[in-house]
């Protein structure tokens, strides 16, 4: 626990809604969960669940009917087989993405991480004993890992890949050819890939999500795809991820969670079959809303002296180059919430000082107000 930091996302928010319960107008562009609320159809099956008294233990490793619907919805969205024993539901993609460490890393295996990249995972790595090795990527290529630095930064001990298109915090995409490039590279080095695609709906622009998985029967084999409910159905507190992969692994993810966490929450569970049947409809008309959002806030971002967005393929963040305000992310992030009542979370926390992550998951009337006011906080600040 020496080498651990806690959350700043985590602190940050909720210093946010302390000071917001308090009576200040704070607007938060710190939140990493969807605005809307979660779908009637999902509450319905937590009512029905109730009263149909489904509040037993289940399966660890989740119900029969969750990890088929999991299968079903690797199929029908990326054409990927798996049977329900290549699948574990866990407590949340978060707890997918720890209990994965923990069944890999051995003591002083290497992760390689692009960064800028999710404050947990360095922190999951080392508490499985295990060593992060950053490989930066920049803003000027789009934050995409590049093949050639990737190789440079694999050892003997090298392990795993973590990827995660689209990216938290820098909403970046890989798309094809960055990953048969990379695909390359893993499968002569004999690495493990786990790839996040917890925001694989919130794609923008035309372009569209692909698996590093879809790329061949060998990558396949040594891929942990992990996803959720939590962004993708706003069903950030119910609790459910999952992920698929080898089934000898996923047996051992099950045995961990026989012994910590036991099953995920049983009427979480069932909500999640109702939202893994909802229509794709649904996941179009949000992701139309974010892309409005996205559009809007890079605008605005666009606008005030000092800040330089990225404008992002995917997931609803801006991460945005502050180096010209001459500050670091984590004071200037200080003086927006004390000044104007704006929470930003500082890039610092994601391996980039000179970036703010803003989260466009929020009204159009706050992100309009919001920058209204760090523009006028940065013409009274920003000399130049």
């Amino acid at each position: 626990m020496s080498k651990v930091s806690p959350s700043a996302t985590l602190k940050l928010t909720a210093k946010a809604k302390e000071m917001k319960s308090q009576g200040s107008p704070v607007i938060s562009f710190a939140a990493g969960e969807p605005d809307f609320d979660t779908p009637q159809t999902i509450k319905d099956e937590a009512v029905r669940s109730l009263g149909a008294g489904f509040t037993k233990y289940t399966p660890t490793s989740g119900i029969p009917e969750l990890r088929q619907a999991v299968c079903r919805k690797f199929e029908e969205d990326q054409g990927l087989k798996y049977a329900p024993e290549n699948v574990v539901i866990s407590c949340g993609a978060k707890h997918s993405l720890y209990n994965l460490m923990q069944v890999l890393c051995n003591p002083g295996d290497e992760v390689i991480i692009p960064a800028p990249y999710w404050v947990s995972y360095p922190e999951m790595v080392y508490l499985a004993g295990g060593a992060p090795v950053f490989v930066e990527t920049s803003q000027s290529e789009k934050f995409r890992l590049t093949a050639a630095r990737l190789e440079k930064a694999i050892t003997p001990k090298s392990k795993a890949l973590i990827l995660n298109s689209p990216s938290n915090p820098t909403g970046g995409i890989l798309e094809a050819e960055d990953l048969k490039r990379l695909g390359e590279v893993i499968l002569k080095k004999n690495l493990i890939v786990i790839s996040d695609e917890i925001y694989e709906y919130y794609i923008y622009g035309g372009l569209r999500h692909v698996s590093i998985a879809t790329l061949g029967e060998e990558l396949k084999a040594r891929t942990f795809i992990v996803n959720g409910a939590s962004k993708s159905y706003s069903m950030t507190g119910l609790r459910i991820g999952y992920l698929a992969g080898d089934a000898e692994v996923v047996k051992k993810i099950g045995i961990l969670q026989d012994h910590s966490t036991s099953n995920p929450v049983s009427i979480s569970q069932k909500m999640a079959v109702a939202a893994l049947g909802l229509p794709k409809s649904y996941r179009t008309e949000v992701r139309d809303k974010f892309e409005k959002r996205n559009r809007l806030m890079v605008g605005l971002l666009s606008t005030i002296k000092g800040f330089k967005p990225f404008t992002p393929g995917g997931a609803f963040y801006v991460f945005c180059d502050i180096s010209g305000t001459g500050m670091g992310s984590e004071p200037l992030c200080e003086r927006l919430l004390d000044e104007v009542h704006v929470a930003v979370i500082p890039g610092r926390s994601f391996g980039s000082d000179r970036h703010l992550r803003f989260s466009f998951a929020c009204s159009e009337k706050d992100i309009e107000e919001g920058l209204g006011r760090v523009a006028e906080w940065s013409k009274r600040n920003i000399k130049g």
